[in-house]
């Protein structure tokens, strides 16, 4: 039945109508619609601390867009001669980032200016809980987040490479209270006095007892849970020398009250480089020991900072008010078998401790109270992170070595190496170039982006 033109005259004005109604309504959703606000790094943060701490160390945060109701906080440290944003693109690389995206868990990522660029982990003052040094700074920048963002204290963890696997180890022995676990790549043992390319644990006294007293002496009298640990190490590491993994993992054992030989060994693949994996576990069967060496490593190996392994260890893939280890074991109380007899035995590692730290350098504990005074510097960049060419060897743990070599870590790692006329950096078991020299002075973002494009091709093999 043909159409009266009264029918198609309607027709073709509802069809122009359409025709200009749709564009109008696109021009409108464009104007009105708000921009999308992803999330970055911000830094440097004021308001963090009163007072009492170093001076050259600032705080960094990211805060993700979908934060976790009462969400854990990371603690990720630089390299030596690294900056927070050059960790940070690290830790993107590996994933941390992403998963902090994913898991909606808060990072934190100091940084330091002193001592060669590099923490101090050797110091009185850094190895004394609340003694004024790097450790304490660090320590109320996570009193500042829990206040902050009302993050959960019973949920903090640490990560970090180089110096910051120096930095991380360290935290754990004189916060205990304060870290529920850590993940370190290519440290030393907490309370290690090393100097460049040199084993902290020359002498026949260093023993797991030795190292577990220096641990126990950071925080004296303390006896509740202590952090379970994560270690990585290349063995043919030429920047911190491999048996500083075998001292750590001596120091650990101790201080955990575990026995020295491990609870399962496998062979893992990353990135097409083998590695050597043991675990602990305690008495209710959860691993509080990991530790990992890839055959003819390098310093900065590839896995630094993944997440694969990472992020299930310190358990920030669950959700929850507790840690996991905690809430799983909160029964089993296996106490610290390796405390000497002059100090106290750690009574369980099933308590849910919180942080008590000293704002304000009197000895006292406790949380404090902040303003909330964020700098408005937003989305620091990545540039000056990215691989560094590698060092090759023949260390291993029981003298033999095989498989293939790797390279990989971050750009500014390169300052880890130094040179032999550079200086010990302050207990950093690394050598930086004095003045003018260091290597931190040349084009940071070119180093990095080249750095970037030799992990990329790297990773295609």
């Amino acid at each position: 039945m043909p159409h009266s033109r009264s029918t198609v005259l309607a027709v073709r004005v509802r069809t122009l109508a359409g025709r200009v109604a749709l564009p109008g309504a696109i021009a409108f959703g464009m104007l009105s619609a708000k921009p999308a606000q992803a999330a970055s790094l911000s830094g440097p943060i004021t308001g963090w601390t009163s007072g009492g701490v170093p001076t050259y160390i600032s705080m960094y945060i990211y805060v993700p867009d979908a934060v976790a109701k009462d969400p854990p906080i990371l603690v990720v440290s630089h390299y030596c001669g690294g900056t927070a944003s050059g960790v940070f693109g690290e830790a993107s690389g590996g994933g941390i980032v992403a998963a902090s995206d994913k898991y909606g868990f808060i990072m934190i990522y100091p940084q330091t200016t002193g001592n060669g660029v590099c923490w101090d982990v050797s110091s009185t003052a850094t190895e004394t809980r609340n003694g004024g040094g790097d450790s304490q700074a660090i320590a109320e920048m996570v009193q500042y987040t829990i206040t902050k963002y009302t993050a959960n204290a019973s949920r903090v963890y640490a990560t970090g490479t180089s110096s910051g696997a120096m930095m991380t180890e360290l935290l754990l022995a004189v916060y205990p209270d304060v870290f529920k676990a850590g993940a370190e790549f290519s440290g030393v043992p907490a309370g290690c006095q090393s100097i460049f390319n040199q084993f902290c644990g020359n002498g026949s006294e260093m023993t797991g007892q030795w190292w577990g007293d220096k641990v126990r002496a950071m925080d004296p009298g303390y006896t509740g849970y202590r952090p379970r640990v994560q270690l990585w190490h290349g063995t043919a590491d030429a920047t911190i020398n491999y048996q500083n993994q075998i001292a750590a993992v001596d120091e650990w054992t101790n201080v955990l009250g575990l026995g020295a030989t491990p609870d399962s060994t496998s062979a893992v693949t990353l990135n097409a480089h083998p590695w050597t994996r043991n675990e602990w576990q305690d008495s209710c069967g959860y691993t509080v020991l990991d530790e990992w060496s890839e055959t003819n490593g390098p310093h900065g190996t590839d896995a630094n900072l993944n997440a694969q392994y990472v992020i299930p260890f310190l358990g920030l893939d669950s959700a929850g008010a507790v840690d996991p280890e905690v809430g799983k074991c909160a029964d089993a109380g296996a106490p610290d078998a390796g405390a000497s007899d002059a100090g106290a035995s750690d009574a369980g590692r099933g308590r849910d401790g919180s942080a008590g730290i000293d704002a304000s350098g009197d000895g006292s504990s406790g949380g404090k109270s902040t303003d909330s005074g964020d700098s408005a510097s937003d989305g620091a960049t990545s540039a000056d992170s990215g691989p560094e060419g590698e060092d090759s060897g023949n260390a291993s743990r029981d003298g033999s070595s095989s498989g293939v070599g790797s390279s990989g870590g971050s750009a500014m790692e390169a300052a880890d190496g130094g040179s032999e006329s550079g200086s010990p950096s302050a207990g950093c078991g690394c050598s930086v170039l004095g003045g003018d020299g260091q290597a931190r002075t040349i084009g940071l973002g070119a180093v990095g982006l080249l750095g970037l494009v030799l992990r990329r091709r790297r990773r295609q093999r």
